[in-house]
């Protein structure tokens, strides 16, 4: 059974940090590109950071560069989302989705609420 599965979600405040997981199971998870997206409310759903297979190349979006930082730990089939200097407009249920070719799989989201 094909699983992403988000957390480490949470309440912070301005200027925190969170570290999302994201683990994988029931495909190989080493041969995805893996990406995490989020969507605020009201909102579309935008690409936040990516991670491609075997080089591990990243991409980020322009409003979290520098500050938030994507890995993956193959050994463990996880994809993980550090996250810095978080901000009010981060707030969004964060969403991690693995690529291969045409095939996408996505998590269930996990909330992320930055407030004082």
């Amino acid at each position: 059974q094909v699983q992403l599965v988000e957390s480490g979600g949470g309440l912070v405040q301005p200027g925190g940090s969170l570290r999302l997981s994201c683990a994988a199971s029931g495909f190989t998870f080493s041969r995805y590109h893996m990406n995490w997206y989020r969507q605020a409310p009201g909102k579309q759903r935008e690409l936040v950071a990516g991670v491609t297979s075997i080089v591990a190349f990243t991409n980020y979006a322009d409003s979290v560069k520098g500050r938030f930082t994507i890995s993956r730990d193959d050994a463990k089939n996880t994809v993980y989302l550090q996250m810095n200097s978080l901000r009010a407009e981060d707030t969004a249920v964060y969403y991690c989705k693995a690529t291969l070719g045409s095939i996408e799989k996505w998590g269930r989201g996990t909330q992320v609420t930055v407030s004082s």
